[in-house]
């Protein structure tokens, strides 16, 4: 066994890896049943796949190409917006209040995801003042 078909190993087991990372986000997204619930799938499972799918695609454009840098890039802008757009789909869940009614906010204090005296939130009344 030569130094090719080492690399040709690393490459086929980070594929399957990878594969196997994302059919699991997409199993998890469509079997999963709130809101919630579907956001773990994709931003852990999936972006985990598409990782491995870019780190075997990584190895095999330096080892039998000219190698090139835009997986890397890739991988950046992944890992850096998966996180944002999850935390986005997940407060809009919280100010749908699709899932559950969102738990109390501290006394006397502005809450971060949600104002219950905001009037734009439907079918959220404000707390009685004390």
């Amino acid at each position: 066994m030569n130094v090719t078909d080492l690399v040709e190993i690393i490459i086929a087991v980070a594929l399957v890896i990878g594969a196997l990372f994302t059919l699991v986000g997409s199993i998890g997204l469509l079997k999963l049943d709130t809101a919630m619930k579907r956001l773990h799938a994709p931003t852990k499972a999936a972006t985990l796949g598409i990782g491995s799918l870019l780190v075997a695609s990584m190895l095999h454009s330096f080892a039998f190409g000219s190698g090139s840098l835009k997986e890397i890039l890739i991988m950046v802008f992944l890992f850096v917006t998966a996180p944002i757009s999850a935390n986005f789909i997940a407060k809009v869940a919280i100010h749908r209040g699709q899932d559950m009614p969102p738990p109390e906010p501290p006394k006397d204090q502005n809450w971060a995801t949600l104002n219950p005296t905001d009037e734009t939130v439907p079918g959220i009344e404000a707390p009685a003042k004390t």
